[in-house]
């Protein structure tokens, strides 16, 4: 109910509310001077414990997180916040020095919906959570999808199989829904990465990877992995069709 309450807020805000957590205080000046000029409320923590007080007073629309925080990390934040209800669709836009892949790959497994490194430009920054807001409001919106006993609801952001709810991560779940709402289609990993994450969203083709066996491991255990399927040299497909 409370990550509803969210979601909630989101849509009907008219100023998107974001909370910047960065322990170094010029590049949180900047960042709201910035982000206040392109038209979003400003909100500031200086580290994990900050963060945490501060959603709970602001309810943010989206969180701007450091990776290298003072003692509690921010990737150790990140998947704090995915795994209670409150804040698990809560979007995540992740900021480090930390340019390797491998890294990125970490970050968005923590559960971001973005990773962009430093030093970057408010200019593409803002493009990139505006991608991320349109995509969270836009999901928020629609019905009930179903392949054979799954059900994905798209207003309270479940799924359910055989009436068993089954817990996705935020990645996962935008996934599922895609394909979902495109079955018997193959997808390449290009496609995916603009549909799913959006085209402002700078991030390898490989992350693809990395998600779709998440998604398949979720659904392992229901016996729905076999929707996922890999169509050789060219991408993914969701088919209820074996």
């Amino acid at each position: 109910m409370m990550a509803d309450k969210l979601m909630y807020n989101m849509m009907s805000r008219q100023t998107p509310n974001i909370l910047v957590v960065e322990d170094e205080a010029a590049i949180r000046e900047m960042l709201n001077y910035s982000l206040g000029r392109a038209g979003f409320e400003v909100h500031e923590a200086a580290d994990a414990r900050q963060a945490q007080d501060m959603i709970s007073k602001v309810e943010p629309d989206l969180i701007l997180l450091d990776w290298m925080l003072p003692g509690i990390s921010g990737v150790e934040l990140a998947n704090k916040l995915r795994q209670a209800n409150r804040t698990s669709r809560l979007p995540i836009i992740m900021l480090t020095a930390r340019g390797e892949e491998d890294d990125k790959i970490r970050g968005l497994e923590a559960g971001a919906d973005d990773y962009i490194t430093k030093p970057f430009s408010p200019k593409e920054l803002i493009a990139r959570i505006h991608a991320v807001l349109r995509r969270t409001s836009e999901e928020a919106q629609g019905d009930i999808l179903e392949a054979g006993l799954m059900k994905l609801d798209t207003i309270g952001h479940r799924v359910s199989i055989n009436n068993k709810p089954l817990e996705l991560g935020p990645t996962e779940y935008r996934l599922l829904h895609f394909f979902m709402t495109h079955k018997d289609r193959v997808f390449s990993r290009s496609q995916l990465l603009d549909h799913v994450w959006g085209d402002h969203v700078y991030i390898e083709e490989r992350t693809v990877d990395v998600h779709i066996r998440r998604l398949r491991r979720a659904l392992e255990s229901f016996d729905c992995a076999r929707y996922i399927q890999t169509v050789r040299g060219s991408g993914y497909r969701f088919s209820e069709q074996i």
